[in-house]
């Protein structure tokens, strides 16, 4: 049987570390951050403290895989060998079929976005302008993907720095708004959470699918110029990322204006921002919300393509690279299936797709947890007895299954949450029905 050729390797340290970073932040953080300071107040930032330690502990899993054998494509190939080809069959596409969702949820923000300036312009002329000069990026060059996510990244961490120095001055200066004084004080003075004991633990729900995503890293992995050295580094910031980002971020807004004061329905980016005075902040987050869901659909179409590309057989259609080494087949037919959300939206109402995209994060929460199963089972094998031991997990196997037991908990909660159960139903239904097709396979 033929091999398959070696993507390639042309991502810089520079993109490697702006993917993680633009990874670790998602739209979540811009727009569903007011609802989890609505339902968990002050106490959130212990809830993504928490819930970023376990996230951590999965990408150093992730990072010791990766390393232990750096011609694997995708992490699923780890599935694969350590729990078996059916396992790693219905992983794949699973995970194929996820971010396929993620793509066209972002997509369908993308036009809405659009939307607050070009009102009158169709919702499908935009989506079908963004997925077009998309695709067009990640067929030309690796390294054009490396330098969009670059700077999409670098929109977020503005954005973000922005409100955490503007926290910082009027913190130091004593600064008064329309909601009271700025002080550190506002962290407590109205309680440390709603008081709501359901609402604080569907909070770790929430922060923890505003991490959806943060294995992008290690999917990039194989078409990195140096892995050995750019994986580690760009894993182990994850946790520096963490409290920067959310909890740096999160408590300038809670001490700029009292968490009460947030409403859930709203981006607290926005709501701070008018707080203050500043009359264009509904422009100015939507801008950066566009290209945060500019930048997730962009990571799904490189997802996608090497997902299909890693589930071809060796001398299939779709296991072939053009000359730039980059698998255009597999991202034409991700992208060919990405489109068709400009007729969904249009047979579909909103709520059914919405319904749709919970269950692919449910889906990822699996997936997660047999990532560290593996990494269990790596770690009980001849490879790693005789292998060269490169960037071990820290307490392994303990830490592997404490992650386990809180995803699984996480999980549980998607369950046994009213707004969550059919979604998560839906989503054993799915591995049901793969585990049967699998059988087929195997």
């Amino acid at each position: 049987m033929a091999e398959k050729k070696s993507l390639s390797r042309s991502l810089s340290a520079r993109h490697v570390s702006m993917i993680a970073i633009g990874g670790t932040i998602g739209t979540g953080l811009f727009l569903g951050s007011g609802e989890s300071i609505h339902k968990a107040g002050p106490f959130i930032l212990v809830i993504y403290l928490i819930t970023g330690l376990f996230v951590f502990l999965m990408m150093r899993a992730l990072g010791e895989l990766l390393l232990s054998d750096t011609t694997k494509i995708i992490f699923v190939d780890f599935i694969k060998k350590y729990l078996g080809k059916r396992i790693g069959y219905i992983m794949g596409w699973t995970y194929w079929l996820g971010w396929l969702v993620i793509a066209m949820s972002e997509l369908t923000a993308v036009g809405t976005y659009m939307q607050f300036w070009f009102p009158h312009i169709p919702t499908w002329i935009w989506e079908l302008i963004f997925l077009a000069a998309l695709y067009s990026i990640n067929i030309i060059a690796v390294s054009a993907f490396g330098e969009t996510e670059f700077w999409f990244a670098l929109i977020k961490i503005i954005a973000i720095l922005a409100i955490i120095v503007t926290a910082i001055i009027m913190l130091l200066f004593q600064f008064h708004t329309a909601k009271g004084t700025v002080q550190l004080s506002n962290l407590w003075n109205y309680g440390l959470s709603s008081g709501n004991n359901w609402q604080i633990i569907a909070a770790f729900q929430m922060a923890f699918f505003s991490f959806l995503g943060v294995e992008f890293v290690g999917v990039s992995a194989a078409e990195t110029k140096d892995p050995l050295k750019n994986i580690p580094h760009s894993i182990n910031s994850v946790i520096m990322r963490i409290l920067i980002f959310y909890i740096g971020a999160l408590m300038a807004i809670m001490i700029i204006q009292p968490w009460p004061d947030y409403s859930a329905g709203h981006s607290p980016f926005v709501q701070v921002f008018a707080g203050i005075g500043i009359k264009a902040a509904a422009g100015i987050i939507n801008f950066v919300v566009l290209t945060a869901a500019a930048s997730s659909l962009n990571s799904s179409l490189f997802t996608t393509g090497r997902m299909l590309f890693s589930l071809a057989k060796p001398d299939s259609y779709f296991a072939h690279l053009n000359r730039q080494l980059i698998p255009m087949r597999s991202i034409t037919l991700s992208t060919g299936i990405v489109a068709l959300v400009v007729f969904i939206n249009y047979l579909f109402p909103e709520g059914a797709f919405k319904l749709i995209t919970s269950v692919a994060s449910a889906a990822f929460l699996i997936i997660y947890m047999f990532l560290m199963l593996t990494h269990i089972k790596y770690r009980k094998s001849a490879d790693y007895r005789q292998g060269p031991k490169l960037f071990p997990l820290p307490a392994a196997p303990y830490s592997d299954y404490l992650t386990i037991i809180f995803m699984g908990i996480i999980f549980l909660i998607l369950l046994f949450n009213p707004e969550t159960t059919l979604t998560t139903v839906i989503t054993i239904v799915w591995f049901v029905f793969i585990y049967l097709l699998s059988r087929h396979k195997f």
